[in-house]
């Protein structure tokens, strides 16, 4: 607790002026899921998944179209909506399986120190190990774990993620506002084959997004993954009916997304929208004029951290490089967001040495540009499963029914197109034409008459990269591949080190 407390108390000392300067501070609540992509709710359009409470926040609130997570894996994505900042600055924290230095400030510590009751439940920043990072407790916050129970089916947890939520209200000082983090563990894989179709969900529904083949195996894998965001959602019904109970729903800043998208072939561990492009709902009475909105501006999740710390009256410190979305909140004219920018360094390792798929991308209504660093490398990881920390094929794309069925027909016409894309290698640019081409299976790269498109958005996003000062552009060490990997890594695993070079 030590580490945490230090931090806030300097936060105190720094930014106390300012929020005693607020009269009425919101409650925030931070309900976020693992591996759910924009597509999966139905106020966003999906036919057959029921997310009431999504969808009564958006309606209530704001629902944005064009949110998109920092990194497409899990610790990296939630270390820059902690820290608002992109990966790039974040040092290890940059990688999967690795650390949060201390050094880099949450809005956690910065609210607590500022009079707010701070906690989380479920899965808040992980994977990971603290110690490393001098951390003693989670960056989400000190954690309220003790409520358990039976989950509709096998593959999910038993946290009673809602309880712990009721539990950390019960402990909330009377006049002291909270801020909690509702981390499940859901959508993550794995998912027990064939819940879907128990819940009586009909197949023959199911949008199949153009990157997967449409098949009765991928039907109902997309089924079974509906149950998960389902059961998210229903923990967050709960927790609001606990708020609203409680008398405190209008006073809570209640904000719904996931940390990156869905589970399966080119979508989580990738740049394209599948992977990147996040579901987004905001609702706060007393600080957004005009709710009922559906937002076209463009943000990242790290924007979250400096918004909350506005909401609460306090600056965010010059760290936080992310936006706050108070235009946004407040009606005003939006400015200068037509753009979001995402990131990946290394998520399982699964290449000879451990190494990562180092990338980055620009993401504007009309245009998908993705830079590759290191072109020659595996973008899912590497054929070989002996080189994989996991020991699977393709380790970076978690097992599934959907992966399993590409690999299996991956000679096939109808099926080898998409299996290249799901595994292949990658050239080091690409740019996809989204009015055309939506689903971004046609790279025009190279192509004449879309250069004068690349090298606009090639400067644009080199410009925010230097401007953002990302190493492997300002120069200097570059260190991803190396940092010291804290999962777990198979035995039989051969040519695995992050001390290695190539």
């Amino acid at each position: 607790m030590r580490t945490f407390a230090t931090s806030a108390w300097t936060a105190l000392l720094v930014f106390g002026s300012a929020a005693s300067a607020v009269s009425e501070r919101p409650n925030i609540l931070l309900c976020i899921s693992d591996d759910q992509s924009y597509a999966h709710t139905g106020a966003n359009g999906d036919p057959v998944v029921q997310t009431p409470a999504f969808d009564r926040i958006a309606r209530e609130g704001l629902r944005f179209v064009h949110a998109f997570c920092d990194a497409p894996t899990c610790s990296p994505s939630r270390s820059a909506i902690l820290t608002g900042q992109p990966i790039w600055r974040l040092e290890e924290a940059g990688n999967l399986h690795s650390t949060l230095p201390a050094k880099f400030v949450t809005y956690t510590d910065l609210l607590q120190g500022a009079g707010y009751f701070v906690g989380y439940t479920g899965k808040g920043w992980s994977p990971g190990r603290l110690q490393p990072g001098g951390r003693t407790v989670n960056p989400a916050g000190p954690a309220f774990s003790r409520k358990k129970r039976k989950p509709p089916f096998k593959a999910m947890s038993n946290k009673d993620y809602a309880g712990n939520f009721e539990d950390f209200l019960g402990q909330v000082p009377a006049g002291q506002p909270f801020c909690f983090w509702l981390g499940t563990h859901e959508p993550h894989r794995g998912f027990e084959r064939g819940a879907g179709g128990r819940t009586g969900k009909d197949p023959a529904k199911v949008k199949v997004p153009p990157i997967f083949p449409d098949h009765e195996i991928v039907r109902n894998d997309i089924l079974d993954y509906l149950v998960e965001v389902e059961h998210f959602d229903q923990m967050v019904a709960r927790a609001l009916a606990a708020l609203e109970r409680a008398g405190q729903l209008d006073d809570t800043l209640v904000v719904i997304t996931s940390d990156h998208g869905m589970p399966f072939p080119r979508a989580k561990a990738s740049l394209y929208d599948a992977g990147s492009r996040v579901p987004l709902a905001i609702r706060w009475p007393q600080g957004i004029k005009h709710p009922g909105r559906e937002v076209d501006a463009f943000i990242n999740l790290s924007d979250l951290a400096p918004t909350f710390l506005q909401a609460a009256g306090l600056k965010p410190p010059p760290m936080m490089t992310a936006r706050s979305m108070s235009d946004i909140l407040n009606g005003n004219e939006v400015r200068e967001r037509e753009s979001a920018y995402i990131a990946m360094e290394r998520h399982d390792g699964c290449r000879k040495g451990g190494k990562g798929y180092p990338c980055r991308a620009i993401r504007t209504a009309d245009h998908l540009y993705i830079y590759n660093f290191e072109p020659t490398r595996w973008p899912a990881g590497s054929p070989d499963p002996a080189v994989c920390a996991r020991r699977i094929p393709f380790g970076e794309i978690d097992m599934s029914p959907t992966k399993t069925y590409l690999m299996e027909h991956r000679n096939e016409q109808g099926v080898a197109r998409l299996a290249h894309l799901a595994f292949g290698i990658r050239p080091a640019e690409e740019l996809y034409d989204l009015g055309n081409d939506p689903d971004q299976l046609r790279n025009l790269a190279g192509t004449i008459e879309i250069e004068e498109v690349r090298q606009s958005l090639r400067r644009q996003l080199f410009a925010h990269l230097k401007n953002t000062k990302d190493p492997r552009v300002t120069g200097g060490p570059i260190q991803w591949d190396y940092y010291p990997y804290y999962g777990w890594i198979h035995p039989k695993t051969t040519g695995w080190s992050v001390e290695a070079r190539e």
